[in-house]
């Protein structure tokens, strides 16, 4: 242990606290609090689990941000960091290259469907969107058709934070203070079926989400439209699950107009469904891009890219422009510390994690969706090991709770007093452990999240926000 890291062990979480508040800017503050702001701190983790400031264990029921899905403290990832970092720290993508970023762009390309065969390497999953969003508008201005750049996005959509994934995304609040390009971007609605009209079968909902994309490719115009972005799975948008033949439909859409068809895999890709990429195995898709990040290094080193079909770059090759350049990248593209680190989480997940993954999912699913016997619970959806828990009013009228927007919150303090560590959006609890999680930490986690939400119930009833 470094005498910096010894330090930090050994120092008073209030001191921490206090250090924070007067010097740390936190991601997404509010501006009352922007500058002046604590939040629980976290000190250690293993496997499954997380220590707090006080010493507290957790489950760490969201893998950290959806990444640690190796879970914590494997010293194989940790052993390899340190080994790269003596043989090469650093090297310069601009004119020279390390030997594992080509090696685990093989590897990447290997497991990408269809004829996605090269990898380009960004610091994570803003960096990777950002930069398939630019190829499309390179390839395009290369071919000669600079007008066809608009991008197609969805509500609930959450793409990253950088000003053109941003420009994307489409949350609850997400955008209510923060400018993007709006001109770029067009909005269709969520693939939401908890959401969909009163009445509706998921086969009629599915036709008029397709019905509206084929409207607005109609009115607008294919040569306007350069991609169409979607997660496969909605993660931050509350782990909203697409009826089934829903985006094969659009991909084929998007095949017939010339659009190409972006899915973003930070999410999903490296174990969170139980495979690399879920995209083929679980969608049956063949995409023109694949971004990714998070769970390909297990969040142990900053990590992301995008995957592009060999068709796109050929077409790059026969153009009457050989000197076009992409002039785009960045300091950190092709890290090799975070390139060897992915090459061994991979390791780590084909040496039995995907496979116990796969496994243990439909025992993940059934027993959080016991958790729609509570009152205030109005569906449990997921699929893989990414799941969320809607809280609502009311079953009938699927009405979030309007007077109390902070319910997630409440069941995520409750929670981490029980020893979970719950991903509170509004009004919904997300839950995506770490991919090594047993079947007794399942039943641990939707415990304590029973009770959690049960306590809440208490809360809401006693302060006369909600009656059940």
């Amino acid at each position: 242990m470094t005498d910096a890291i010894r330090e930090t062990a050994q120092s008073n979480a209030q001191d921490v606290v206090e250090l924070a508040k007067r010097h740390l800017v936190q991601p997404w503050p509010t501006a009352g609090e922007v500058g002046a702001e604590a939040r629980p701190l976290i000190r250690g983790g293993e496997g499954i689990y997380i220590t707090d400031g006080a010493g507290k264990r957790l489950i760490d029921g969201p893998a950290g941000m959806w990444c640690v899905n190796a879970g914590h403290r494997r010293e194989e990832l940790a052993s390899v960091m340190y080994e790269q970092a003596m043989l090469l720290s650093y090297n310069t993508p601009w004119y020279t290259m390390s030997e594992p970023s080509a090696v685990l762009a093989k590897r990447i390309a290997d497991y990408a469907p269809g004829d996605l065969n090269h990898v380009f390497f960004t610091t994570g999953g803003s960096s990777a969107v950002e930069s398939a969003l630019r190829f499309m508008q390179f390839h395009n201005n290369v071919r000669g058709r600079p007008e066809k750049k608009l991008i197609l996005s969805r509500g609930g959509a959450y793409h990253g934070s950088t000003y053109l994934s941003a420009s994307l995304n489409g949350r609850p609040r997400d955008r209510d203070w923060m400018d993007g390009a709006d001109d770029l971007v067009v909005k269709l609605s969520s693939p939401n079926p908890f959401r969909r009209p009163e009445g509706m079968s998921l086969a009629i909902f599915s036709n008029m989400l397709v019905a509206e994309f084929e409207e607005t490719v109609s009115r607008i115009g294919a040569d306007k439209i350069g991609a169409f972005i979607g997660e496969p799975i909605q993660a931050s948008g509350g782990v909203i699950v697409p009826p089934d033949d829903y985006l094969p439909r659009i991909r084929k859409i998007c095949r017939d107009n010339d659009i190409l068809f972006i899915a973003d895999e930070v999410v999903t890709a490296f174990g969170r469904l139980g495979h690399v990429f879920s995209s083929g195995e679980e969608f049956g898709l063949d995409p023109d891009i694949i971004t990714f990040a998070k769970g390909v290094t297990s969040g142990y080193f900053p990590l992301g890219g995008m995957v592009v079909s060999e068709r796109l770059l050929a077409e790059l090759r026969r153009s009457n422009h050989p000197t076009a350049m992409y002039a785009h990248g960045l300091t950190y593209t092709s890290h090799p510390v975070g390139c060897v680190v992915a090459l061994a989480n991979l390791d780590l997940l084909e040496g039995g994690i995907l496979a116990h993954a796969r496994a243990i999912a439909p025992y993940f699913q059934e027993q959080l969706r016991t958790l729609e016997e509570l009152p205030l619970v109005g569906e449990v959806r997921g699929t893989g090991l990414m799941a969320c828990v809607e809280c609502v009013a009311d079953r009938e009228s699927k009405n979030p709770l309007e007077l109390d927007t902070s319910v997630g919150m409440r069941i995520d303090a409750h929670c981490h007093e029980l020893g979970l560590l719950v991903r509170p959006l509004i009004n919904m609890c997300v839950m995506s452990p770490p991919l090594v999680i047993t079947r007794d930490q399942i039943d641990d986690m939707v415990a304590i999240l029973r009770e959690g939400i049960s306590r809440t119930m208490d809360d809401l009833r006693s302060e006369g926000v909600w009656q059940g």
